[in-house]
């Protein structure tokens, strides 16, 4: 199965800016048809934060619209990033990275997440 690897996340003050990193390796991957960031704060479900069609379409999350971007590596499209800027407390969460696979199955990869913390 694809591993995703995520990095970037740590401890920012209000209004500051964080830039989580997310990389697909390994597996047989004929296509990767969305990747995404999700969140799961203490105590809340898990939410779609941003996701990212093969074709670059984009979707977020009402609360993130306009202070975070998601983006994938023209390079390298098994890469995806969120930026993330004038963050809030109420964005501390664990993020995670998501992955659309299309190998001899289709399936969703998840990582292993990273730790957001923004204190006030």
């Amino acid at each position: 199965q694809v591993r995703l690897v995520e990095s970037g996340g740590g401890l920012v003050q209000a209004g500051g800016s964080l830039r989580l990193s997310c990389a697909a390796s390994g597996g047989v991957v004929f296509k990767i048809n969305a990747m995404g960031w999700y969140r799961q704060a203490p105590g809340k479900q898990r939410e779609l934060v941003a996701g990212i069609t093969s074709g670059g379409s984009t979707n977020y999350a009402d609360s993130v619209k306009g202070r975070f971007t998601i983006s994938t590596d023209n390079a390298n499209t098994h890469t995806v990033y969120l930026q993330m800027n004038s963050l809030k407390p109420e964005d501390t969460a664990v993020y995670y990275c998501n992955a659309r696979v299309v190998g001899f199955l289709e399936y969703d990869s998840w990582g292993q997440g990273t730790q957001v913390t923004v204190s006030s």
